[in-house]
Protein backbone atom coordinates (compact mmCIF):
# COMPACT_ATOMS: atom_id res chain seq x y z
CA UNK A 1 0.00 0.00 0.00
CA UNK A 2 2.87 2.33 0.81
CA UNK A 3 4.26 2.02 -2.71
CA UNK A 4 0.80 2.37 -4.25
CA UNK A 5 0.09 5.58 -2.37
CA UNK A 6 3.46 7.00 -3.35
CA UNK A 7 2.96 6.07 -6.99
CA UNK A 8 -0.52 7.61 -7.04
CA UNK A 9 0.82 10.75 -5.46
CA UNK A 10 3.64 11.12 -7.96
CA UNK A 11 1.19 10.63 -10.85
CA UNK A 12 -1.01 13.35 -9.44
CA UNK A 13 1.93 15.71 -9.03
CA UNK A 14 2.93 15.23 -12.65
CA UNK A 15 -0.54 15.50 -14.18
CA UNK A 16 -2.26 17.89 -11.80
CA UNK A 17 0.71 20.03 -10.70
CA UNK A 18 -0.22 20.11 -7.06
CA UNK A 19 1.67 19.67 -3.83
CA UNK A 20 0.75 16.16 -2.75
CA UNK A 21 -0.37 15.36 0.77
CA UNK A 22 -1.66 11.80 0.32
CA UNK A 23 -4.50 12.75 -1.97
CA UNK A 24 -5.88 15.90 -3.56
CA UNK A 25 -9.24 16.48 -1.84
CA UNK A 26 -12.03 18.64 -3.23
CA UNK A 27 -14.83 19.81 -0.93
CA UNK A 28 -18.15 19.08 -2.66
CA UNK A 29 -20.23 22.26 -2.53
CA UNK A 30 -17.90 23.17 0.31
CA UNK A 31 -17.85 21.17 3.53
CA UNK A 32 -21.47 20.33 2.80
CA UNK A 33 -21.82 17.53 5.34
CA UNK A 34 -21.48 20.09 8.12
CA UNK A 35 -22.52 23.41 6.58
CA UNK A 36 -25.19 24.50 4.07
CA UNK A 37 -24.00 23.59 0.57
CA UNK A 38 -22.78 26.24 -1.86
CA UNK A 39 -22.55 28.96 0.76
CA UNK A 40 -19.58 31.03 1.84
CA UNK A 41 -19.85 29.35 5.25
CA UNK A 42 -19.41 25.92 3.64
CA UNK A 43 -16.46 27.07 1.56
CA UNK A 44 -14.67 28.68 4.49
CA UNK A 45 -15.24 25.55 6.58
CA UNK A 46 -13.74 23.47 3.76
CA UNK A 47 -10.46 25.37 4.08
CA UNK A 48 -10.53 24.82 7.85
CA UNK A 49 -11.03 21.09 7.24
CA UNK A 50 -7.97 20.82 5.04
CA UNK A 51 -9.49 20.73 1.56
CA UNK A 52 -7.16 21.40 -1.35
CA UNK A 53 -10.00 22.79 -3.46
CA UNK A 54 -13.68 23.60 -3.29
CA UNK A 55 -16.35 22.67 -5.83
CA UNK A 56 -19.39 24.86 -6.42
CA UNK A 57 -22.38 24.86 -8.78
CA UNK A 58 -23.13 27.89 -10.91
CA UNK A 59 -26.04 29.26 -12.97
CA UNK A 60 -26.60 32.45 -14.89
CA UNK A 61 -29.37 34.52 -13.33
CA UNK A 62 -31.96 36.43 -15.37
CA UNK A 63 -29.97 39.67 -15.04
CA UNK A 64 -26.68 38.13 -16.18
CA UNK A 65 -25.03 37.46 -12.83
CA UNK A 66 -23.41 34.12 -12.04
CA UNK A 67 -24.78 32.66 -8.81
CA UNK A 68 -23.82 29.63 -6.76
CA UNK A 69 -26.61 27.09 -6.29
CA UNK A 70 -27.09 23.47 -7.32
CA UNK A 71 -30.77 23.08 -8.19
CA UNK A 72 -32.81 24.76 -10.90
CA UNK A 73 -35.06 26.17 -8.18
CA UNK A 74 -34.51 27.38 -4.63
CA UNK A 75 -37.12 25.05 -3.08
CA UNK A 76 -34.76 22.55 -1.39
CA UNK A 77 -32.33 25.03 0.19
CA UNK A 78 -34.88 27.67 1.18
CA UNK A 79 -37.94 25.78 2.49
CA UNK A 80 -40.97 27.79 3.63
CA UNK A 81 -39.84 30.72 1.50
CA UNK A 82 -40.91 31.86 -1.96
CA UNK A 83 -39.70 29.34 -4.54
CA UNK A 84 -37.67 30.90 -7.33
CA UNK A 85 -36.46 29.45 -10.61
CA UNK A 86 -32.80 30.44 -10.71
CA UNK A 87 -32.62 31.26 -14.42
CA UNK A 88 -35.76 33.43 -14.18
CA UNK A 89 -34.79 35.32 -11.04
CA UNK A 90 -32.40 38.21 -10.58
CA UNK A 91 -29.38 37.86 -8.37
CA UNK A 92 -30.91 40.36 -5.93
CA UNK A 93 -34.10 38.31 -5.68
CA UNK A 94 -32.14 35.13 -5.04
CA UNK A 95 -30.05 36.81 -2.38
CA UNK A 96 -33.11 37.79 -0.40
CA UNK A 97 -33.56 34.15 0.56
CA UNK A 98 -32.07 32.42 3.59
CA UNK A 99 -30.25 29.32 2.30
CA UNK A 100 -28.61 28.37 5.60
CA UNK A 101 -31.34 27.68 8.13
CA UNK A 102 -32.48 24.45 6.46
CA UNK A 103 -29.14 22.89 7.47
CA UNK A 104 -28.78 24.33 10.95
CA UNK A 105 -30.23 27.40 12.73
CA UNK A 106 -26.71 28.67 13.35
CA UNK A 107 -26.39 29.28 9.61
CA UNK A 108 -29.47 31.48 9.42
CA UNK A 109 -28.94 34.37 7.06
CA UNK A 110 -26.56 32.66 4.64
CA UNK A 111 -27.21 33.97 1.15
CA UNK A 112 -26.81 32.59 -2.35
CA UNK A 113 -23.29 33.79 -3.17
CA UNK A 114 -22.15 35.14 -6.49
CA UNK A 115 -19.26 33.62 -8.39
CA UNK A 116 -17.26 36.76 -7.65
CA UNK A 117 -17.71 36.24 -3.90
CA UNK A 118 -16.72 32.59 -4.11
CA UNK A 119 -13.63 33.34 -6.19
CA UNK A 120 -12.60 35.94 -3.62
CA UNK A 121 -12.46 33.29 -0.88
CA UNK A 122 -9.87 31.08 -2.62
CA UNK A 123 -6.57 31.24 -0.68
CA UNK A 124 -3.16 31.16 -2.34
CA UNK A 125 -2.25 27.62 -3.26
CA UNK A 126 -5.86 26.40 -3.25
CA UNK A 127 -8.22 25.75 -6.16
CA UNK A 128 -11.81 25.97 -7.24
CA UNK A 129 -13.76 23.52 -9.39
CA UNK A 130 -16.43 25.60 -11.13
CA UNK A 131 -19.32 23.35 -12.14
CA UNK A 132 -21.47 24.92 -14.83
CA UNK A 133 -25.08 23.84 -14.33
CA UNK A 134 -26.58 25.67 -17.29
CA UNK A 135 -25.61 25.90 -20.96
CA UNK A 136 -22.96 27.67 -23.03
CA UNK A 137 -24.79 30.99 -22.61
CA UNK A 138 -22.84 31.41 -19.36
CA UNK A 139 -19.42 31.22 -21.03
CA UNK A 140 -18.85 34.89 -22.02
CA UNK A 141 -19.66 36.12 -18.49
CA UNK A 142 -17.72 33.26 -16.94
CA UNK A 143 -14.68 34.12 -19.03
CA UNK A 144 -14.74 37.75 -17.89
CA UNK A 145 -15.23 36.98 -14.21
CA UNK A 146 -12.57 34.30 -14.05
CA UNK A 147 -10.06 36.59 -15.77
CA UNK A 148 -10.87 39.42 -13.37
CA UNK A 149 -10.62 37.25 -10.26
CA UNK A 150 -6.88 37.61 -9.77
CA UNK A 151 -6.50 33.85 -9.39
CA UNK A 152 -3.76 32.04 -11.24
CA UNK A 153 -4.80 29.94 -14.20
CA UNK A 154 -3.90 26.71 -12.42
CA UNK A 155 -6.20 27.58 -9.51
CA UNK A 156 -9.27 27.27 -11.72
CA UNK A 157 -10.83 24.08 -13.08
CA UNK A 158 -14.10 24.16 -15.01
CA UNK A 159 -16.34 21.07 -14.93
CA UNK A 160 -19.65 20.28 -16.65
CA UNK A 161 -21.93 17.46 -17.75
CA UNK A 162 -22.94 19.42 -20.85
CA UNK A 163 -20.56 18.52 -23.67
CA UNK A 164 -21.25 21.81 -25.43
CA UNK A 165 -20.17 23.73 -22.33
CA UNK A 166 -16.92 21.77 -22.15
CA UNK A 167 -16.21 22.30 -25.83
CA UNK A 168 -16.92 26.04 -25.65
CA UNK A 169 -14.87 26.53 -22.49
CA UNK A 170 -11.88 24.74 -23.99
CA UNK A 171 -12.21 26.83 -27.15
CA UNK A 172 -12.51 30.22 -25.43
CA UNK A 173 -10.52 29.58 -22.22
CA UNK A 174 -7.78 27.07 -23.05
CA UNK A 175 -5.70 28.33 -20.14
CA UNK A 176 -8.00 26.55 -17.69
CA UNK A 177 -8.38 22.83 -17.22
CA UNK A 178 -11.86 21.57 -17.97
CA UNK A 179 -13.29 18.16 -17.11
CA UNK A 180 -16.33 16.46 -18.60
CA UNK A 181 -18.58 14.92 -15.96
CA UNK A 182 -20.48 11.67 -16.22
CA UNK A 183 -22.43 9.16 -14.18
CA UNK A 184 -23.53 5.69 -15.34
CA UNK A 185 -26.69 3.75 -16.09
CA UNK A 186 -27.12 0.00 -16.03
CA UNK A 187 -28.95 -1.64 -18.90
CA UNK A 188 -32.08 -3.75 -18.55
CA UNK A 189 -30.19 -7.00 -18.14
CA UNK A 190 -28.21 -5.45 -15.25
CA UNK A 191 -24.98 -6.73 -16.77
CA UNK A 192 -23.40 -3.72 -18.47
CA UNK A 193 -23.05 -0.04 -17.72
CA UNK A 194 -23.11 2.98 -20.01
CA UNK A 195 -21.23 4.94 -21.02
CA UNK A 196 -18.39 2.48 -21.46
CA UNK A 197 -14.77 3.43 -20.91
CA UNK A 198 -14.21 3.66 -24.67
CA UNK A 199 -17.25 5.92 -25.08
CA UNK A 200 -16.01 8.12 -22.26
CA UNK A 201 -12.58 8.41 -23.88
CA UNK A 202 -14.22 9.32 -27.20
CA UNK A 203 -16.21 12.12 -25.54
CA UNK A 204 -13.14 13.45 -23.79
CA UNK A 205 -11.32 13.64 -27.13
CA UNK A 206 -14.29 15.13 -28.98
CA UNK A 207 -14.75 17.93 -26.43
CA UNK A 208 -11.01 18.46 -25.91
CA UNK A 209 -11.59 18.04 -22.17
CA UNK A 210 -8.45 17.87 -20.08
CA UNK A 211 -9.94 15.29 -17.75
CA UNK A 212 -12.82 13.14 -16.63
CA UNK A 213 -14.92 13.83 -13.56
CA UNK A 214 -16.63 10.52 -12.85
CA UNK A 215 -19.22 9.39 -10.38
CA UNK A 216 -17.44 7.16 -7.88
CA UNK A 217 -19.16 3.94 -8.89
CA UNK A 218 -16.81 1.06 -8.09
CA UNK A 219 -19.01 -1.31 -10.08
CA UNK A 220 -17.79 0.63 -13.11
CA UNK A 221 -14.42 2.11 -12.22
CA UNK A 222 -11.55 -0.37 -12.19
CA UNK A 223 -7.94 -0.53 -13.38
CA UNK A 224 -8.92 -1.05 -17.02
CA UNK A 225 -11.33 1.89 -16.96
CA UNK A 226 -8.69 4.18 -15.49
CA UNK A 227 -6.11 2.95 -17.99
CA UNK A 228 -8.41 3.75 -20.91
CA UNK A 229 -8.80 7.34 -19.71
CA UNK A 230 -5.10 7.69 -18.95
CA UNK A 231 -4.14 6.27 -22.35
CA UNK A 232 -6.27 9.03 -23.89
CA UNK A 233 -4.00 11.52 -22.11
CA UNK A 234 -6.64 12.72 -19.67
CA UNK A 235 -6.82 13.33 -15.94
CA UNK A 236 -9.07 11.21 -13.73
CA UNK A 237 -11.19 12.79 -11.00
CA UNK A 238 -13.90 11.13 -8.93
CA UNK A 239 -17.00 12.35 -7.02
CA UNK A 240 -18.75 12.24 -4.49
CA UNK A 241 -16.88 9.89 -2.15
CA UNK A 242 -17.74 9.87 1.57
CA UNK A 243 -17.03 6.20 2.30
CA UNK A 244 -13.54 5.53 3.68
CA UNK A 245 -13.04 2.17 1.99
CA UNK A 246 -14.11 3.62 -1.35
CA UNK A 247 -11.73 6.56 -0.89
CA UNK A 248 -8.83 4.20 -0.21
CA UNK A 249 -9.69 2.18 -3.30
CA UNK A 250 -9.68 5.27 -5.48
CA UNK A 251 -6.27 6.20 -4.08
CA UNK A 252 -5.05 2.73 -5.12
CA UNK A 253 -6.41 3.42 -8.61
CA UNK A 254 -4.34 6.61 -8.76
CA UNK A 255 -7.07 9.20 -9.22
CA UNK A 256 -6.04 12.85 -9.47
CA UNK A 257 -8.63 14.06 -6.98
CA UNK A 258 -11.41 12.87 -4.71
CA UNK A 259 -14.45 15.10 -4.25
CA UNK A 260 -16.24 14.62 -0.93
CA UNK A 261 -18.82 16.24 1.33
CA UNK A 262 -16.50 15.46 4.26
CA UNK A 263 -12.97 16.71 3.53
CA UNK A 264 -11.70 16.37 7.11
CA UNK A 265 -13.08 12.84 7.44
CA UNK A 266 -11.52 11.66 4.18
CA UNK A 267 -8.24 13.51 4.80
CA UNK A 268 -7.75 11.81 8.17
CA UNK A 269 -8.38 8.38 6.64
CA UNK A 270 -5.73 8.73 3.95
CA UNK A 271 -2.27 8.75 5.53
CA UNK A 272 0.43 10.88 3.98
CA UNK A 273 2.91 8.88 1.91
CA UNK A 274 6.39 8.27 3.29
CA UNK A 275 9.09 9.73 1.02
Amino acid sequence: MRYTLLTACLMSMMSFSTECSAQFIVAHRGASHDAPENTLAAFELAWEQGADAIEGDFYLSSDGEIVCIHDKTTKRVSPNQPELTVAKATAAELRQLDVGSWKNPKYAGEKVPTLKEVLACIPDGKRIFVEVKCGPEIVPTLQKQLAASGLKDNQIVIIAFDRNVVTECRKTMPQYKCSWLTSYKQNGSQETWTPTADAVADTLQATNATGLGTHGNLQVIDEDFVKTVRDAGKEFHVWTVNDLDAAKRFVELGVDSITTDRPAHIRQALPAPAF
